[in-house]
């Protein structure tokens, strides 16, 4: 599958994947090619982000009386079944693990569950639909317009951080997608490298799962790469450069009109 080229598939393909409806051999495929492909991985980053700001607008409902009716018919027919399997004498055959009675019974009990969840989901988006076309219509209208994305890597090239440019709110986004914690007298600072200048300072970061930062059109315009160093706490002074070690770093993307 070739489409490096096709930006449009690939926001296709990326939001899919962040939505779980690309399933089997083709989310296989889509993690394999994401794998090798920054830009890819940054898109699905993305969409993750999206979705998940999008599900904070569900309030939270009691499941109405169908739902338990539904999940108690699951439970007496899953007795049922066992009690037949019981009453045949069925006995797992030597050396099989598939024919284990207690991996079916496991089945059983997760394709029970699953279908309860379907039910619940279901249920809860259809008795609040009507009711939030409006708002989710706002939501969706407010979501960032994003111009650039980063994912940056530490030495092993696993993805720390994630970084979104939005330029109609002048908005800088850095999500932290891996485990590091700077210590508490160091904060971690954030560079643009331009080609053939100095590192420019884009801001400090604090301990926060997520930042924002302001930050101009012409910061991020022309800049190939951004870094994370780790500096005093503060950040270095205004006007200088960095001081500390590169801890992660990645190229910046433009994103697909």
């Amino acid at each position: 599958m070739n489409i490096q080229n096709n930006p449009a598939l690939m926001e296709q393909l990326a939001a899919s994947y962040a939505l779980g409806t690309l399933r089997g051999g083709a989310r296989r495929r889509f993690e394999a090619l994401a794998r090798d492909n920054a830009t890819l991985r940054a898109a699905a980053l993305v969409w993750q982000s999206r979705l998940a700001s999008v599900a904070e607008l569900q309030p939270q409902a009691a499941p109405s009386p169908a739902v338990w009716t539904r999940i108690e018919n699951l439970v007496r027919a899953d007795k049922e079944a066992r009690a037949m399997q019981a009453a045949r004498g069925a006995a797992p055959a030597a050396g099989g693990w598939w024919a284990s009675l207690g991996l079916w019974r496991g089945a059983s009990a997760a394709g029970a569950l699953a279908a309860v969840l379907a039910v619940v989901v279901g249920l809860n988006v259809n008795s609040r639909l009507s009711g939030q076309v409006g708002e989710l219509s706002a939501k969706l209208t407010a979501t960032p317009e994003i111009e650039y994305v980063a994912v940056l890597t530490d030495d092993k090239a696993a993805a720390s951080l994630l970084v979104t440019f939005d330029p109609k709110n002048k908005t800088l986004v850095l999500k932290r997608v891996g485990g590091f914690r700077e210590q508490a007298d160091k904060s971690l600072e954030l560079w643009a490298l331009p080609p053939g200048v100095a590192p420019k300072s884009l801001g400090v970061l604090n301990a926060d799962p997520v930042v924002r930062l302001t930050a101009a059109g012409t910061d991020m315009r022309q800049v190939p790469t951004l870094a994370i160093t780790l500096e005093p706490k503060g950040g270095v002074p205004p006007g200088s450069g960095p001081t500390g070690p590169v801890l992660f770093k990645g190229a910046l993307i433009e994103t697909p009109k």
